[in-house]
Formats: structure tokens, sequence, C-alpha cells
């Protein structure tokens, strides 16, 4: 006579599943501009991992029923629900710690005190209803969470600072939308690899001391309070093109 199937141990299986498709699909959607990028990273995030969280319970009640003697069939099951709960809540999990020693703002500079500003983002149909003012608060907090970040002193005239700064702008994917070779001023946009999040990023260029020049970055992102990391990690990979360093 077949042992019964554990009730715990497909539940484990059926969730599991579900928390990757979930996932997978938030990913996929946002990527495609099916949907929001905040949307899609909703999906992933908070309903993926969610779903992940309680396969994992559900697996792990699944493994005990269907333990040896217990009468019960559908340890495989149990497994799958392991499997694949654990995977999504591990990649939910590694988002979330990536971010977790950095200060929760979305708006990061070279220069707090006196930030590059944003000129195209303020009329864009598509941004110029947010607001594109520096937060005064920010700028204790970006000191403390990125002490490595300060204006960048490159020994070369402006005009080549420039010239650096724009082909900085395009190894790195941006799409550049503004740029202004007379007063020294870029501004792009990058968007991210998978949701398309997409921040606001400004460069300017001015003369330096003994010939050289001085270039102060700002990348602000269009949602969210926090930004994990991406804005400073952003400004340093552009820093890198800048000097030569990649």
């Amino acid at each position: 006579m077949p042992q019964p199937t554990s009730r715990l141990a497909a539940a484990a299986a059926g969730v599991g599943g579900l928390a990757v498709l979930v996932g997978g699909l938030g990913v996929l959607l946002a990527n495609q501009g099916v949907v929001q990028p905040i949307q899609g990273f909703a999906a992933f995030a908070f309903v993926g991992g969610l779903l992940g969280a309680i396969g994992l319970i559900l697996a792990a009640l699944g493994l005990r029923a269907t333990r040896a003697g217990s009468g019960r069939s559908g340890r495989d099951r149990a497994w799958f629900g392991l499997a694949t709960g654990g995977v999504m809540l591990l990649a939910v999990l590694r988002g979330a710690l990536a971010g977790g020693n950095v200060p929760r703002i979305n708006d990061i500079t070279t220069n707090p005190d006196d930030p590059p500003q944003f000129e195209y983002a303020k009329r864009d149909p598509a941004t110029r209803d947010r607001d594109y003012a520096y937060p005064p608060g920010f700028a204790a907090q970006q000191r403390a969470g990125y002490p490595d970040l300060a204006p960048i002193a490159l020994p070369v005239p402006p005009d080549e600072a420039y010239e650096r700064a724009q082909a900085a702008a395009h190894a790195l994917g941006f799409d550049v939308v503004l740029s202004d070779k007379a007063r020294g001023v870029i501004e792009a946009r990058a968007t991210s690899s998978l949701f398309h999040f997409v921040d606001d990023v400004a460069i300017r260029i001015r003369p330096g001391p003994n010939g050289g020049s001085v270039v102060d970055i700002r990348s602000k992102s269009r949602v969210g309070k926090g930004d994990i990391g991406a804005n400073a990690k952003r400004i340093r990979a552009i820093a890198a093109e800048l000097r030569g360093t990649t």
C-alpha cells in the first residue's frame, strides 16, 4: 500500500517554487518595461522574499513529517521547497545586507557643501516635478558613510578633464542628456541592469590649481529613501575612469 504524501512537504514545494517564480517574474517584467521598476522590485524583495521564508518553514516541517518511520512520503518535495525557498530568501537577504552598513540616503556627491546642480532633469517633463535640491541633512550622513568621496583633482586642463568625463559617462553606459563644454557641465542618466531603476548623474568641471582641474560628481536616485550604496559606487566608477585607474 503506497504511503500518503505529506501535505506539509507538498506545500513546501509549491510555496518554494512560487517564491522563485514571483521573484523571477518581478525582475523580468521590470527589466522588459512591462511594470515599473519599483513594482518589479517589490515583487522580488517583498512577495518573493516572504514566500521564500514561508517555504523554508514548511520545508523544515515537511522534512520532519517525512522522516524515517513516519509512514509519509514526499521527502523529495520537502527538499525541493527547502532549496527553492532558500535560494529566493538568500537572494533577497544578499541585496539587503549589501546596504546594511551605508547611510539610508539616495543623493550622493563629491561636494556636499557645493554639489553640482541638475538642469536637464528640472525641465524634462518626466522629472520636472521632482525635488532636485540637495537635502541639507544628507551631508553629515554622507561624510560619515562615505569618507572617501571628495572633489577629484586632475593634473590636466578643464578641456581635457571634460573630455575624460564625457568618455567616462559613455564607457559606463550612461545616457548623456546635457553636455556643455564651455561651462564644464555634463548631465546623464544611469539605468540599473536588473530592475531598470533610473538615477540622475551630474558632473561639473572647474579650473583647479596649477593649470589642473577639479571635478565634482553627483548621483541621485529617483525612487526610494536609500540606495544600498549604488550612487557612491557609481561615483567611484566615474572617478576611476577619470583617473585612468579602471
